[in-house]
């Protein structure tokens, strides 16, 4: 319905302008010219009222229909909005995922909007909100190829079997609800590599039956967070790190002529934010330096330094670029982080300290799970833990520790 109105409304406003240059150039040519350009054109009807109210009239029905369309737009699809408001529909656009899947997730249809493979972690994402209207998650297990990865998993298997997590946020719920199954299902999941940055094969996988979930067909995943465009360069008007890094690593073999540079850490990203202040710590051949830089988010070019002006590498000191040795370590590290096996609840209730800022992954006996940067426990001995999603904003957890079953130290 907002798509009509929207379209209704800029019709409405095109035949106004029309309209009013025709009314004009039956007054005389000079009306006529000055018409073609909006404001002289509202100055005529203004001189000429009887000839251009009609006109005039039209063209506001079309700003309020307009307005209607993109107000229903707003509420309903923000992200969407913020794309039309932002110009990007006018950027060359990105290579879409093909993923086509036939069945139901929590008994409807699912249409995942999002996939990724990233840190052994396969996501498939319904809705582009901070929450997702529904969602699939398979922890893998480790040890999976990098070119290849192939798991098939019946019922009765207990040895070595993913963690499937599925979500859903109501209409009337705040928060999504969220399961997970360690046994008991069916899976058969064969993924290859596909150039740039992701894996493409094909996923089956049914659920016992009071989960409503049986899905089956061809799937495909990113495997870091960069996107590309169709003509095969990196878009860095996408917000993530992995594009902030991608950004910085070109800058910085460009600066210093020195194609051997890698980014380890970076602090100070704020993607609300038009201009930013990073610390970067780099190394540069044998060298690991900090450096602080400035960098902006422009209009056309998307992310990048200011002050930028340095040229390309020669050719025979390029490398190759700094998102396909990205792509390359995060295929080497794809399958689950490695889990810590001398840790347990009751060593961090002993030693809180020693273990805060580092990845939690917590289940709670309802069967839910948290995963995120350990904040430290508050006065009343509950956890805190900190969850980053991309775009603005963060999830924060508190848990009491009698609520937790299982706890795990990711490394």
């Amino acid at each position: 319905m907002d798509a009509l109105l929207i379209l209704g409304g800029l019709l409405l406003i095109m035949l106004c302008l029309v309209w009013l240059s025709l009314r004009a150039f039956s007054v005389s040519v000079g009306w006529g010219i000055a018409s073609l350009v909006p404001p002289l054109g509202l100055a005529f009807a203004w001189r000429h009222w009887s000839r251009g109210r009609l006109p005039l009239f039209i063209g506001a029905l079309g700003c309020v229909v307009l307005f209607s369309g993109l107000s229903q737009l707003a509420s309903r699809d923000t992200e969407r909005m913020r794309a039309i408001l932002s110009l990007r529909w006018l950027q060359p656009p990105q290579a879409q995922l093909q993923t086509t899947l036939q069945g139901q997730l929590w008994g409807e249809k699912f249409k995942p909007e999002q996939g990724e493979l990233i840190n052994g972690v396969l996501r498939l994402r319904e809705g582009r909100d901070f929450f997702a209207r529904r969602e699939l998650l398979i922890r893998l297990p480790q040890g999976v190829e990098e070119q290849t990865l192939r798991l098939d998993i019946l019922p009765q298997d207990h040895v070595d079997v993913p963690v499937v997590e599925i979500s859903r946020l109501l209409p009337e719920q705040n928060l999504p609800e969220a399961h997970h199954l360690e046994q008991g299902y069916t899976l058969h999941l064969h993924l290859q590599r596909k150039a740039p940055n992701r894996m493409v094969g094909d996923l089956h996988l049914a659920l016992p039956a009071p989960y409503q979930t049986r899905l089956t067909g061809r799937v495909e995943l990113f495997t870091d967070h960069l996107r590309y465009r169709e003509d095969g360069q990196v878009d860095t008007h996408f917000d993530s790190e992995d594009t902030v890094l991608h950004v910085i690593g070109d800058y910085l073999q460009r600066r210093f002529v020195q194609p051997e540079v890698e980014v380890l850490s970076i602090s100070g990203l704020d993607w609300s934010a038009q201009y930013l202040d990073v610390h970067v710590r780099v190394k540069m051949g044998a060298r690991t330096v900090r450096l602080p830089l400035k960098m902006q988010k422009h209009p056309n070019h998307g992310w990048q330094v200011l002050g930028d002006r340095y040229p390309e590498l020669p050719v025979t000191a390029t490398r190759p670029p700094a998102s396909v040795q990205l792509n390359e370590q995060r295929l080497r590290s794809i399958a689950s982080p490695q889990v810590s096996s001398d840790f347990s609840l009751e060593r961090l209730q002993a030693a809180p300290g020693d273990f805060t800022n580092r990845r939690l992954r917590v289940q709670t006996l309802r069967g839910h799970v948290a995963e995120g940067v350990f904040l430290g426990l508050d006065e009343e001995g509950r956890m805190q833990i900190r969850q980053v999603r991309r775009g603005p904003g963060e999830v924060r957890f508190s848990l009491a520790t009698q609520e937790i079953q299982r706890i795990e130290l990711l490394q």
